[in-house]
């Protein structure tokens, strides 16, 4: 199994994320440009590191997924927020092939895990969601699992926050089975690069906005002809 990191200096947070990793599987530790040795420990730490120049949270995540190899693939933050060790619970659905998509709903361990401003964003994204494509979603987190092959057949397009949204969306145009499954959801190791303030969470919302107002694509069909293959 692959399990996708992207990374923006995550130094101090990467050693307790990757010795969290389920044995057997492999560490795809996608390097957006840190300045603070990330890529260096996650290689010390026995991580494959894959340096992804151009800024953005999807242009990391779809960089790790193009050199993955693995059937299914997860996706994790790296910023020690959620614990990779329950990457089976999420991927175990797409596995036994009850599901096409499944995504870790975030339960909060600790008070300010979660900050007020960036819950209240993602309520209203899965409202947005709801309307746009039926799914009756609580959460939009980061952490996920799919098969390697639908997903890139999908033609995700979004290289910024808008990313997961997009992988969402598609996956509901595509007719996929989206699940959820609850995780935990530590407070972060150090400030985020998206959620941290009103403004980026604010700025996000905006860019996935213009995700919800796509129309469904012609990759629809091909990613819910991959999808239902690993069914």
């Amino acid at each position: 199994m692959d399990v996708v990191l992207p990374c923006l200096d995550e130094a101090e947070a990467l050693p307790w994320v990757l010795e969290r990793i389920p044995p057997g599987w492999r560490a795809i530790v996608v390097d957006n440009g840190s300045t603070d040795g990330s890529a260096d420990i996650a290689r010390d730490l026995g991580a494959y590191v894959v340096q992804e120049p151009r800024r953005g949270f999807g242009a990391a995540c779809h960089a790790g997924l193009a050199v993955a190899t693995a059937d299914v693939v997860c996706f994790c933050d790296c910023d020690a927020s959620l614990d990779p060790g329950t990457l089976p619970t999420v991927s175990g659905p797409v596995l036994d092939g009850a599901a096409d998509l499944v995504l870790g709903r975030r339960r909060p361990t600790a008070r300010g895990a979660w900050p007020a401003h960036a819950r209240l964003a993602n309520l209203e994204l899965a409202r947005l969601v709801r309307r746009r494509t039926g799914l009756r979603l609580r959460d939009l987190g980061p952490m996920r699992a799919a098969r390697r092959e639908a997903l890139l057949a999908l033609g995700l397009t979004d290289r910024r926050s808008g990313y997961p949204l997009q992988m969402v969306v598609r996956a509901a145009d595509a007719g996929w089975r989206v699940a959820e499954t609850d995780v935990p959801y530590h407070p972060r190791t150090g400030r985020s690069k998206v959620t941290g303030t009103w403004r980026g969470t604010w700025q996000a919302v905006r860019d996935m906005r213009a995700v919800l107002a796509e129309q469904p694509t012609a990759a629809a069909a091909v990613g819910a002809s991959l999808a239902g293959d690993g069914r």
